[in-house]
């Protein structure tokens, strides 16, 4: 049996012989000689929550005086889930998961009962609590830890934070005594709640109870109404508390959770726990908490060596794994919301699958969080007691090894050792950023770091020099340095720091360090940015190589500062856009966003935004970095706009009130640089909508829809937009119909009535292609435009035709003396293009191949190859096309004006007027 299988014991009874190694347990010894005789009545097998139900009835029917005070019948029914559970982890290797989610449904079985049986009493003595609108007021019971994540180990105690509705009063007895108000009805709730299930009596107790989690921990009353727990949150949360609070989810009463009042908790949680953006700062929160953890423990320890034997606190214990899985979902969970999950193997494989963390590592950690649990219920199995250190006697280190399958102790102690020695590295790693670096250690390293973090910043300015110092010194005097938290000063003190040293090593040069300080002070507000690069030296690096490549990507960063985390990924620089990955993740995010109830339209507008700019980017990354040549970064901008149009599109029908099928009958047909796969990273798209529904209000529909979409493209929200959207070239411009039925728009292009196309609507339909929609409507178009493009047309008259619009382009964008401009001078792209669409229009019929929209490099060769150009004319054409488009895409990435001096691309303008001497005479 796998762990992820179920697991469905057969039923055994007590009649028969009971398991051999769980009754070495001698809390198992205990419960045979209590409870033997009451057991005798009772069913035998997987203790799930049905037939917690079945048991407790019993047990209230064997003594009836339970019936009214259900603490003492609790309190069996505990021991007898803990009885069974010994016999199926000790003997029958249960998985983990049977093991916790036993104990989980028995902590919220409990807890349902308790809170059942006390506001029954209380309202008996005070009356219902109402708020102010009339309406009983609702209590939740809130689990915290291993009990929100649904992961409670067999002698665990249980985090709870006690939450009501609103404030208000009870409506007293019905002769008017007993009033009170709802906080201290609660408040008597929780006390009375207590005793049923935490306190120690002849039969024990059901759990312990810890309150240290409610706002403002032991200090704090003991039941909090939301409004107040909400302002806590915001007001005095702090960076541990989130931790915290990401496993919480409301486990009691049952009633609340089925009518959905509980609902109202997570409005109030989610922003706490996951932030908007990628959240830094908790690396350092984290450290010191694990530090104080590691520090108790060690006292703990002092003069009792056994103690540092804890599978749970001590070093490559259970917590770091907690702590390692936990810090990915806070830094990343607010933009990322495929990553929130309570279970700690749920979220090892989502960390995997989103890329931040290995496979392999994630496979590690989930065996050793496995492996380790397993031990820490046998050391709790032994005496019940809330304990996970390892025993020191001989007998019970062989008992648990053999009940893990282990023949002798030796092969279990070896195993252990790897396991937290794996769990221990992945840790270090994680949290080591900021300590790492430094690369020094003992007392001469504390002595620098101190030392770094209370460098002046005059004293580092002094290590630059030239313009940047000059820059920086105006930093002296800058309010937003100066209103800097002392943490977050000491981290800028030590990037500078980093950058004058990787500077004076030559691996970053002076305008990288220029643009980083303009990028970086408007930011300095958002202290999380500072602590990443501090975290992150890799992304540090790779930030200021990308900055001191273009100045386009340092204004990019300024808009969308967030989406320097992609320079953390490893791959970063190694792999190509893929669309399916891409929309598989939006949609893996929208359906997270489900589940919380947060998939309005605003959140799915930035979802789409930050994964658009999140990719943009790292195509910006590899082609700075000279990973990829100038069309694959045209074909992964084209390759990521139809992906972006394919989600929208979808998500959009899906937010439209007046849709009236499950898909829109629509496609979107890309023109221009999209339609060519040629865009480039600020270029807009040029698209016509066309539909294909018999419904009859389908032109109102879609007109409607269309407008909505365009919105949702081109709007601008927090996170920016996505793309400027052009409908210029549908039938008629800007005139015409914004949708048009397919049939409309293909009577239009091939002639057919008296409202057609004209001769540059045929010349932008050779770069047309089917982008999204409707899949039926795929085949109709390609046979349309090449119906289109490969229609008999006079040569001359078409001549004519590109000729004057040639020159009406021409005079739009006059030249400038002495200078040669890469696009519009005689010789410049747009006379390729023009050529090319000249060739396309008036030679397809004879020459199929160059219907293929395949772009202008790859039709020029063919041509030639068909014989239309002479020998080498069509190549040198081709090598001249893509050198003009590598120089305008460089000029535009560092934002210098497309013209050059003329003796620069003399041989490319050359050999471009030169076709278009063969081509146009």
């Amino acid at each position: 049996m796998t762990r992820s299988e179920p697991f469905d014991a057969a039923p055994v009874t007590m009649e028969g012989q009971n398991p051999k190694k769980a009754t070495y347990s001698r809390f198992r010894q205990r419960l045979e000689r209590r409870y033997a005789e009451l057991w005798a009545i009772l069913p035998w097998g997987v203790p799930h929550r049905e037939n917690m139900q079945t048991v407790f009835d019993l047990v209230c029917t064997h003594n009836p005086t339970w019936q009214a005070d259900p603490g003492a019948a609790l309190r069996i029914v505990r021991q007898w889930v803990l009885a069974q559970l010994m016999d199926l982890d000790c003997d029958q290797q249960a998985p983990l998961e049977t093991i916790t989610l036993c104990m989980t449904h028995l902590a919220e079985f409990a807890l349902d009962v308790a809170c059942r049986h006390t506001l029954t009493e209380l309202d008996k003595r005070h009356g219902e609590p109402l708020g102010a609108s009339g309406k009983r007021v609702e209590f939740w019971i809130v689990g915290m830890g291993k009990l929100g994540a649904r992961e409670l180990n067999v002698s665990s105690d249980i985090d709870l934070v006690y939450v009501y509705e609103e404030d208000g009063d009870t409506t007293g007895t019905t002769d008017g005594r007993g009033q009170i108000s709802c906080q201290e009805y609660f408040a008597r709730a929780v006390k009375m709640m207590y005793a049923l299930i935490g306190e120690t009596t002849e039969h024990g107790l059901v759990f312990r109870v810890d309150l240290a989690l409610r706002p403002n921990g032991n200090a704090g009353p003991s039941v909090a109404s939301l409004g107040a727990l909400e302002e806590y949150l915001l007001v005095q949360g702090r960076e541990w508390e989130r931790f915290a609070w990401m496993k919480s989810r409301v486990v009691a009463p049952r009633s609340a959770i089925v009518n959905g009042s509980a609902q109202a908790m997570r409005q109030v949680v989610l922003p706490f726990v996951f932030r908007k953006y990628l959240d830094y700062n908790v690396f350092e929160s984290l450290r010191t908490l694990h530090q104080q953890i590691r520090d108790h423990a060690a006292k703990r320890s002092a003069g009792h060596p056994e103690r540092a034997n804890d599978v749970k606190l001590s070093r490559g214990g259970i917590r770091e794994i907690e702590f390692t899985v936990q810090l990915l979902q806070v830094v990343r969970g607010g933009q990322f919301p495929e990553l929130r999950t309570r279970s700690t193997l749920d979220a090892l494989q989502r960390v995997a699958k989103a890329g931040l963390m290995s496979l392999q590592a994630a496979q590690a950690l989930s065996a050793a969080y496995v492996f380790l649990r397993r031990v820490e219920h046998r050391i709790q199995y032994l005496d019940d007691q809330q304990t996970h250190v390892l025993p020191t006697q001989d007998e019970d280190l062989f008992w648990i090894a053999q009940t893990l399958g282990y023949s002798d102790t030796c092969g279990f102690l070896k195993d252990l050792d790897a396991h937290r020695e794996l769990v221990a590295q992945e840790f270090d790693v994680l949290l080591g950023g900021g300590r790492a670096e430094q690369g020094c250690a003992g007392k001469a390293c504390a002595g620098k770091v101190v030392s770094q973090e209370h460098t002046e910043l005059e004293t580092l300015i002094e290590l630059f020099s030239g313009a940047v110092k000059k820059r920086l010194w105006l930093w002296h005097e800058s309010p937003k340095i100066h209103a800097l938290r002392e943490e977050s000063r000491s981290r800028l003190m030590r990037l500078l720091q980093r950058t004058a040293q990787w500077q004076k090593e030559g691996r970053v040069n002076e305008d990288a360090v220029l643009r980083m300080a303009d990028w970086i002070e408007p930011l300095l507000r958002r202290e999380s940015y500072l602590a990443m690069l501090h975290e992150r030296p890799a992304v540090h690096e790779r930030l200021l190589r990308l900055l001191g490549a273009a100045r386009w990507p340092a204004r990019y960063l300024v808009q969308h500062p967030g989406v320097i985390d992609e320079l953390a990924g490893g791959d970063v620089l190694t792999t190509r856009f893929n669309a399916d990955d891409f929309e598989a993740e939006l949609q893996s995010r929208w359906v997270a966003l489900q589940r919380t109830g947060e998939d309005d339209e605003e959140n799915l507008l930035n979802l789409l935004r930050r994964g658009h700019h999140a990719e943009l980017f790292r195509t910006l990354a590899r082609d700075v970095e000279g990973v990829l040549t100038i069309e694959q970064v045209a074909d992964d901008l084209s390759a990521l706009a139809d992906a972006v149009l394919r989600v929208t599109t979808q998500w959009c029908w899906a937010c439209f009130k007046n849709r009236h099928c499950d898909a829109p009958q629509l496609a979107v047909i890309g023109y221009g640089k999209l339609g060519g796969k040629e865009l480039g990273y600020g270029s807009d798209l040029d698209i016509v909508f066309v539909y294909q529904d018999a419904h009859e209000r389908a032109q109102e529909i879609y007109a409607a829809f269309v407008r909505k979409l365009i919105n949702w493209l081109t709007v601008k929200t927090g996170q920016g937009d996505l793309y400027e959207i052009d409908t210029a070239l549908r039938p008629n411009g800007n005139a015409g119909l914004l949708v048009t039925p397919f049939a409309s728009y293909a009577d239009y292009q091939q002639q057919r009535g008296s409202n057609t196309a004209w001769t540059w609507e045929h010349q932008a339909m050779t770069r047309a292609r089917f982008v999204v929609g409707l899949s039926t409507l795929k085949a109709p178009f390609d046979g349309m435009r090449h119906g289109v493009i490969s229609a008999p047309r006079d040569p001359e008259s078409l001549k004519y035709e590109i000729v004057s619009m040639r020159e009406r382009v021409r005079k739009g964008h006059p030249e400038k003396t002495d200078r040669f401009d890469v696009k519009h001078s005689p010789g410049g792209m747009v006379d390729v293009e023009f050529a090319v669409q000249y060739l396309v229009l008036l030679h397809t019929a004879r020459h199929p191949e160059l219907a293929d929209n395949v772009g202008n490099i790859a039709l020029l060769q063919r041509a030639e190859k068909a014989c239309l150009l002479p020998t080498g004319v069509g190549e040198a054409a081709a090598n001249a096309y893509r050198e003009l488009r590598r120089v305008q895409h460089h000029a535009r990435l560092n934002e210098e004006p497309t013209d050059v001096a003329p003796s620069d691309l003399q041989r490319e303008s050359e050999a471009v007027l030169r076709l278009w001497r063969v081509v146009m005479g």
